[in-house]
């Protein structure tokens, strides 16, 4: 798949990049999609929730009433979870949700996402580029220049950029990242892929394999 490669002023500098068909041009496997997605979501959770079991209930212990002829249900604890202020039954309890899943189809996963993006048109090639200083204004220029404005941007470097990155952070519907931190998440969730020509390079040398 050829892409013409764009510069900051959203124009075409005559060059071109043929993306390979090892990694935009495969059959997508929507299942190693899924897998990805689950396990990138789930290493998200921070896992820190905690209801009190009756055990861990501050009261006393005392029998509430007699057991018997009162007319009621009996009762041996104000900590009971049958009653206001009680222990919660089965309530959630700190845990690690993260989960294994082999590099062969995380890599897979990958590819596939960017098989979908390369189908519908939503790559996009830019010739590698810097700002001077982190300011905003310089990005939205950039932004703007590439008609992204109105949409969701994932723009991936070939290496880390603090000022790329510092003028990006303040946009919501921008995110920066390198080449090495692509994961699928990013890729599906975002609705045009901006890449510079070096990451081009980099990603196909971690990917075509």
């Amino acid at each position: 798949m050829e892409v013409k490669v764009l510069n900051v002023s959203g124009k075409e500098t005559g060059a071109k990049v043929q993306l390979s068909e090892a990694i935009f041009g495969i059959e997508p496997n929507d299942h190693a999609i899924y897998l990805d997605v689950k396990q990138y979501l789930a290493n998200q959770r921070q896992g820190t929730h905690k209801s009190k079991q009756r055990n861990e209930i501050a009261g006393s212990t005392r029998k509430l009433y007699k057991q018997k002829g009162t007319g009621g249900a009996r009762a041996g604890s104000i900590k009971s979870p049958l009653f206001n202020g009680g222990g919660r039954v089965f309530g959630p309890q700190p845990r690690d949700y993260s989960f294994k899943l082999n590099k062969k189809l995380k890599e897979l996963a990958r590819k596939s996402a960017l098989a979908y993006k390369a189908k519908d048109n939503s790559v996009v090639v830019l010739e590698d580029f810097n700002f001077d200083t982190p300011k905003t204004k310089n990005f939205v220029s950039l932004i703007s220049a590439l008609n992204l404005s109105e949409e969701k941007t994932l723009i991936v470097l070939s290496a880390a950029n603090d000022n790329v990155y510092l003028a990006s952070r303040n946009l919501q519907k921008t995110k920066v990242i390198t080449a090495d931190q692509l994961n699928t998440y990013d890729v599906l969730n975002a609705g045009k892929l901006v890449f510079t020509t070096g990451s081009v390079k980099k990603l196909e040398e971690a990917l075509a394999k």
